[in-house]
């Protein structure tokens, strides 16, 4: 059978279901007149999601990393998190926060956090439901309880996940993160209100809007936006000129042609290889440079 055919429009749609107003009903409704019948969007909407059942590029058995579950104290109450170390160093050790897309903790997330243990750090991947009972299985509904959450919860949580790693066991004091999505956004809040953070990595994440906020940003940022996503992009200039006058450091890379979420290999339409390992390997260097 012939791939779906995938239209811009489409992808269009997808983001404004998963992040603004658009139930899924209504999102099912304009993929189909997209489309241009219910069989056609019905074959094109699992292209459009992330799908869980996607093989991970590093296994939870490997044996190059040694993962683990936490719990550790939070801004309210515990935090629940997935934990992730080389299986074998030499010496001590950057820590990376790994923050989850407005899907919650997912296993997507794990693999990202494999991912970055894999490159020689302590890598933990937070659940920022936790004070909402942890991350469901129901995406819709973890998007559902991201939205309903007090702003102020995973500023918290985010500050002190930064805390627990300055002293984990086999950690060198230094503490970057890395943010996707919502966490991207996430990263850019930890910045403002975490002074001890070492750097930060945002992809297509929402800006700070307060320049006086932005002002008391220390760290280092690291800012990978999508050419197409122009309800993200629309902020890029406001944060650059705050971020100048402010005299912060900062890189910004847009990748052209491609749709928020690329760096997501789980989500076939919106996924972009190139850009995805271009912005890795920027990603990582940038790290290993600032956490070393």
């Amino acid at each position: 059978m012939d791939k779906p055919l995938i239209t811009q429009a489409m992808i269009d749609a997808y983001d404004e279901y998963t992040h603004l107003t658009l139930d899924r009903r209504g999102f099912m409704d304009r993929l189909t007149r997209l489309a241009g019948s219910g069989a056609a969007a019905a074959a094109i909407a699992p292209l459009l999601a992330a799908n869980s059942a996607s093989a991970a590029q590093v296994a939870a058995d490997d044996k190059r990393i040694k993962g683990e579950d936490v719990t550790f104290k939070g801004g309210k109450g515990d935090i629940k998190g997935y934990l992730v170390r080389p299986a074998e160093s030499s010496g001590k050790l950057g820590a990376v926060i790994v923050i989850h897309e407005n899907r919650g903790l997912n296993e997507h997330i794990r693999d990202v956090a494999r991912r970055v243990a894999l490159e020689g750090f302590i890598a933990l991947a937070p659940d920022l439901l936790s004070s909402e009972g942890g991350t469901p299985a129901n995406e819709d509904k973890a998007r559902e309880m991201i939205s309903g959450l007090d702003p102020a919860q995973p500023i918290a949580d985010g500050v002190a996940t930064v805390a627990y790693l300055k002293t984990i066991e086999g950690g060198n004091g230094k503490v970057g993160a890395i943010g996707f999505c919502w966490g991207g956004g996430q990263v850019n809040m930890l910045a403002v209100n975490a002074p001890d953070l070492d750097a930060g990595v945002a992809y297509y994440g929402a800006q700070p809007k307060d320049e006086a906020a932005i002002a008391k940003i220390h760290a280092p940022l690291l800012l990978h936006y999508a050419g197409l996503d122009e309800r993200i992009n629309a902020g890029i200039e406001a944060y650059r000129k705050a971020l100048d006058a402010n005299h912060k450091q900062y890189t910004v890379y847009v990748y052209d042609g491609v749709n928020h979420a690329f760096n997501n290999d789980t989500s076939a339409a919106r996924y972009d290889k190139a850009a995805a390992d271009l912005a890795w390997g920027r990603t990582i260097a940038f790290l290993k440079e600032k956490l070393a």
